[in-house]
């Protein structure tokens, strides 16, 4: 019986060449699980595989937001089962990759997201701009303290969502949370992880690469071409710290700077988020045989 693969853990540490991998030799097919990787010319900065270097594996999920469009986990979990169980029907592996903890929980398991309102949204974002984010947080702090805990003042979307959901369903967003049901797929979870000081050295030259192999000239594309009015594609790691520049001191050094810093604390927080899935089975992404050691695995 065909079984999903889902390839997670932090930035970084190898797992898309290793769900090409998986593909070629299963015979599957890539569903991608980042959801930076879902927007159209964001290439460079979300470490995108380049269509030559995919050894003809077809991949799923990549390129379909303008960065104007708000991504959606309720939409994304949508049209990921589809792809899941379009591949499975057709008697194919589907390799779902990524760093997006929550996409990769709402695909697996029976996660049930609270619903939406674009009148109600639509009145919150234009308060938000203008009474700008800290007021909305400070009613946020009001009608739900734990919630406004967890969401930074500054992140003006997530306040938005959180008053949205407790306007309706009247009751505080988190208590509205996903809360994980059972499997929806008999899933194999694999995780790869590196040793930290590697990490940060392959982030280091991560970073370093983007901005030399054109980062900044993507940026000023992509805000010709909406991207400063995107709510999610403009907060993405590097484009985020760019934006800033460019409308600032134009020192694309301490944007590089502030990037590296950005994607450390991301990859800790991806850490502790997939290390809670007792599922996961952990390879070192630095050992030369993780590939075989990983269908071995699938294999049983």
């Amino acid at each position: 019986m065909l079984k999903p693969i889902a390839v997670v853990g932090p930035t970084a540490t190898g797992k898309s060449d290793l769900a090409i991998t998986l593909a070629e030799r299963l015979g599957g097919e890539v569903v991608n699980a980042d959801a930076m990787q879902l927007y159209r010319g964001m290439d460079i900065g979300t470490a995108k595989v380049p269509p030559q270097e995919r050894h003809g594996v077809p991949h799923h999920l990549l390129d379909v937001l303008d960065v104007t469009e708000t991504a959606s986990v309720a939409a994304y979990q949508r049209d990921a089962r589809a792809v899941v169980e379009r591949l499975l029907a057709d008697g194919k592996v589907p390799v779902l990759v990524g760093g997006s903890g929550l996409y990769v929980q709402a695909v697996l398991d029976d996660l049930r997201f609270p619903g939406t309102d674009p009148a109600i949204r639509a009145r919150l974002d234009a308060e938000a701009a203008e009474l700008g984010p800290a007021a909305l947080h400070e009613r946020l702090t009001r009608l739900d303290p734990a919630a406004a805990t967890a969401i930074l003042p500054s992140n003006a979307r997530r306040i938005v969502r959180a008053l949205e959901v407790i306007e309706l369903t009247g009751q505080p967003f988190s208590a509205n949370l996903p809360k994980p049901g059972p499997p929806r797929y008999d899933t194999v979870l694999i995780g790869i992880d590196r040793a930290v000081e590697e990490l940060d050295e392959r982030v280091e030259l991560r970073v370093d690469r983007m901005f030399a192999e054109g980062l900044v000239a993507e940026v000023r594309a992509l805000a010709a071409r909406g991207l400063r009015e995107g709510k999610t594609a403009s907060r993405a790691l590097g484009y985020q710290q760019v934006l800033a520049e460019l409308d600032g001191a134009g020192d694309f050094a301490a944007a590089a700077a502030a990037t590296k810093q950005a994607t450390r604390r991301f990859v800790r927080r991806q850490r502790s988020w997939f290390r809670r899935d007792a599922r996961i089975q952990w390879f070192d992404g630095s050992d030369q045989d993780v590939a075989e050691r990983v269908l071995s695995v699938v294999a049983q």
